[in-house]
């Protein structure tokens, strides 16, 4: 059985393992510890709501959120939450899960942008955000105790700069797709990191339509 951090149990089973040793190998450290403590940090959300999860499907959702800015998921032109999305809905198949946990998973990920909806969806699909949402943003940083997150960054630290170092990561996954940020927080990443990105204003969009009126 893996130690608790914080309180909270890394899943032991066969399949949890695994995601681990696929997201290790795929990732860069600082996508790995980042997504292990999203995991972290949604699951104890969960515990402070009183809300019944499954704690497989969380660790799934926390670990392939990000997999899709990584050298080998970040090629297509789709929004790399999709990527990521796509990736862990592979994975399960392979593992034959049944098609609503998939489907429950594959909605945590391409979500956890997405600001307004993930709360409203299943315990999994909101605590994913929840946790991106700490871990990156600080939302809800002073709802955990200090004691909880110094365990969470003792066990899989942020290192140094993290802040700057995960904007990069988004915009070196995002670089080669800018029209993928349309309408999405991502457009944020593009506009500080690459020079040469022009936001897509939605109204221009709307009003230079091919419709006359």
């Amino acid at each position: 059985m893996t130690p608790s951090i914080a309180g909270i149990q890394i899943p032991d089973s066969k399949l949890a393992h695994e995601v681990t040793e696929l997201v290790r190998d795929t990732s860069t450290p600082l996508l790995f510890h980042h997504s292990t403590r999203v995991y972290l940090f949604g699951a104890l959300t969960g515990q402070r709501r009183e809300l019944t999860f499954d704690p497989e499907l969380l660790y799934i959702g926390a670990m392939f959120h990000d997999i899709g800015l990584t050298e080998a998921h970040r090629h297509s032109h789709e929004r790399f939450e999709v990527d990521g999305a796509n990736a862990a809905r592979d994975f399960m198949r392979r593992h034959q899960l049944p098609e609503a946990s998939i489907e429950l998973v594959w909605d945590a990920i391409a979500l956890h942008t997405t600001p307004g909806i993930p709360q409203h969806k299943k315990p999994e699909v909101a605590l994913v955000t929840a946790g991106v949402e700490m871990d990156v943003l600080g939302l809800a940083y002073e709802a955990f105790p200090d004691a909880q997150r110094e365990q969470v960054v003792a066990a899989h630290p942020r290192g140094l700069h993290f802040k700057q170092n995960i904007i990069q990561a988004f915009a070196d996954g995002m670089r080669h797709r800018p029209d993928s940020t349309f309408g999405t927080v991502n457009a944020d990443v593009l506009a500080l990191k690459d020079p040469a990105y022009r936001r897509v204003n939605f109204c221009d969009v709307i009003l230079h339509s091919h419709w006359h009126e």
